[in-house]
């Protein structure tokens, strides 16, 4: 299902009887090469992905030369972000069409954040969604300039107070323009103990009629940080994508790769056969427990024929094979037919019918 589908539809409580839908925010990892950026496609698709994310912008149209960096300078030593999006933006129209066109091929949605309004002007060709940044969920005359094209939103929350997302979704309700939201933390990385994964929940009761999902930035480590956000209702997941961790810069220490998303995959598939059904019922497997584990009325002592069954006459043991302790009260007051051995399982054929 594409994510323009997955969002019309509301929440429609796909829950966990679906898989997530997961995006590869590649964001700029290619690093201006589309030799790069086309591994990064493939190596997202062969991982599971269903949604492969760039990011779109001019460093001069996003950042004044005066931003501080607001990263981990021990891994990205730039300290302007002027000059951090400056090595980046090299990537416009025509490299995008050419991965749309890549991704079309590959089998995987593509997708890219505008940041400004003239790359929204060129992605609107190429995708069926938009996607907000959290550092745009206060940015009204952007916000509503991408509703202007009547296509779904994806809104992050990162470092918002519910005020600020409430303002948010009312600048889109007033347009009619579906949109899905993203719990996130704004920190690279997230330390876990900052991740507040039932941020989750909160969101989806606040808005019980959106699709929540998560934007995830903590270490990817064993992936349990985007199974849990599943688990606890995050239906679309988002995590930095890179084909090699090991690369110096923001975007690579702290994202997901290939053998990560086969990890996350794996894992969601076994925690599916875990979790089941939500309707209580006796499974098949469990037909031989039912036979053999639960109980049966057995005599307690001999019986001779001709007596009148009582209380102190039975007990009950395994297996299930004879009369159910839950037909007591219909035993009790029959008269046997037969001898009863001791330890002999009952069965009605050894009793008076009423």
């Amino acid at each position: 299902m594409t994510l323009a589908k997955q969002i019309l539809q509301g929440n429609s409580d796909r829950g966990l009887d679906s898989m997530p839908t997961l995006i590869a925010e590649a964001g700029v990892n290619h690093e201006g090469s589309l030799e790069t950026a086309k591994q990064l496609i493939a190596e997202a698709t062969e991982g599971g992905a269903d949604v492969i994310k760039f990011q779109t912008y001019r460093a001069d149209m996003l950042a004044s030369r005066h931003s501080p960096a607001y990263w981990d300078t021990s891994h990205e030593p730039t300290v302007s972000q002027h000059q951090l999006f400056q090595k980046y933006d090299s990537f416009w129209k025509a490299e995008f069409e050419s991965l749309k066109l890549y991704c079309d091929d590959c089998g995987i949605e593509f997708l890219s954040t505008p940041f400004d309004l003239e790359s929204a002007e060129f992605l609107n060709d190429l995708m069926g969604v938009f996607k907000i940044s959290s550092s745009d969920i206060t940015n009204k005359p952007f916000i509503e300039h991408l509703c202007s094209f009547g296509k779904p939103l994806i809104l992050s929350t990162g470092a918002s107070n519910i005020e600020e997302i409430d303002t948010a979704i009312s600048w889109i309700n007033a347009t009619e323009t579906p949109v899905a939201l993203l719990h996130c933390v704004l920190n690279y990385p997230t330390l876990e103990v900052n991740a507040n994964l039932r941020m989750i929940k909160g969101l989806k009761k606040r808005y019980p009629d959106r699709i929540v999902g998560y934007s995830d930035h903590t270490l990817p480590a064993d992936m349990k940080t985007l199974e849990t956000a599943w688990l606890l209702g995050a239906t679309i997941l988002e995590k930095h994508f890179t084909h090699d961790k090991t690369l110096p810069g923001n975007d690579h220490y702290h994202a997901m790769d290939k053998n990560d998303l086969f990890k996350f995959r794996e894992n969601i598939s076994r925690l599916k056969a875990l979790l089941g059904t939500e309707d209580k019922r006796s499974l098949p497997s469990e037909a031989p427990a039912r036979e053999h584990a639960r109980r049966s009325l057995v005599a307690a002592y001999d019986i001779p024929s001709g007596q009148k069954i009582t209380a102190d006459m039975i007990t009950w043991k395994r297996p299930a094979h004879g009369i159910s302790p839950s037909d007591l009260d219909n035993v009790l007051g029959r008269v046997s037919l037969q001898d009863i051995s001791r330890d002999d399982l009952l069965v009605w054929k050894m009793f008076q019918k009423d």
